[in-house]
């Protein structure tokens, strides 16, 4: 025959409240805890679960940074787990480079194209690129995609972005000044960034970054030329715009 149910209704007789008795081979001495019976139960059961559900940590919640924060080994960061406790560790002996040897030749050749620093130790003075209508278009994309987002889609420093930076505004890209740079400082800057500029070199391979001193070299000369260098078409129609 079926027991009463503990969410049935009391009767009008007072019941004992429900005994758990631990024995000895449970880690108990055989003590009784008491439990509540009925409605006072289910008092006791929803008080914890709002407890519970208000305490922060007591849940699990998804780690959606995980990655980021996971045990790992910093750069000269000790490390117990080698004899030297070194973390960072030499390549295996009789390993070689990545690279190939041809490409490593190209490099060499090519240290131009990869630093913006010629074999003479300076920062080149023109794009070591041929100046195409695609590598321009290149240099448009990526700037607009990259670069506008602080110094505008002109060069000029007026950008959304911009005009909340309090500490240091992004420098006019068109100003006099920044139109002395050789085309190797400006890869360079894009490379490693400068003041509060930070490294674009993950962003943009290297020869995106020549496009965009291209695109940019593009834009100085559009709003530096003068009148009198324009062919005479084009003055006529620069004169138009201007009256």
């Amino acid at each position: 025959m079926r027991g009463p149910s503990l969410w049935s209704a009391r009767s009008t007789s007072p019941e004992p409240p429900l005994t758990l008795a631990l024995s000895p081979a449970d880690g108990g001495e055989g003590i009784g805890k008491t439990w509540a019976r009925g409605p006072e139960l289910l008092a006791i059961v929803s008080a914890l679960l709002l407890v519970t559900s208000g305490c922060e940590g007591l849940l699990p919640e998804p780690d959606f940074e995980r990655m980021i924060n996971q045990d790992k080994a910093q750069p000269y960061e000790a490390q117990p787990l080698f004899a030297d406790d070194q973390a960072m560790r030499m390549p295996p002996a009789g390993t070689v480079a990545h690279a190939t040897r041809g490409e490593r030749r190209w490099q060499a050749a090519h240290r131009d194209v990869e630093t913006g620093v010629g074999p003479d130790g300076r920062e080149v003075a023109v794009v070591p690129e041929p100046l195409t209508a695609a590598l321009l278009e290149r240099g448009r994309d990526r700037f607009e995609i990259v670069c506008a987002t602080c110094h505008g889609p002109r060069g000029d420093g007026l950008s959304e972005v911009a005009r909340h930076m309090e500490q240091r505004k992004p420098p006019n890209l068109l100003d006099a000044e920044v139109r002395g740079f050789s085309a190797g400082r400006i890869f360079r800057i894009i490379t490693r960034g400068y003041g509060l500029m930070p490294s674009y070199e993950r962003d943009l391979a290297a020869g995106d970054r020549w496009a965009v001193v291209a695109y940019l070299r593009a834009l100085q000369l559009r709003q530096a030329i003068s009148l009198d260098a324009l062919p005479r078409n084009l003055r006529r129609q620069a004169e138009i715009e201007l009256e």
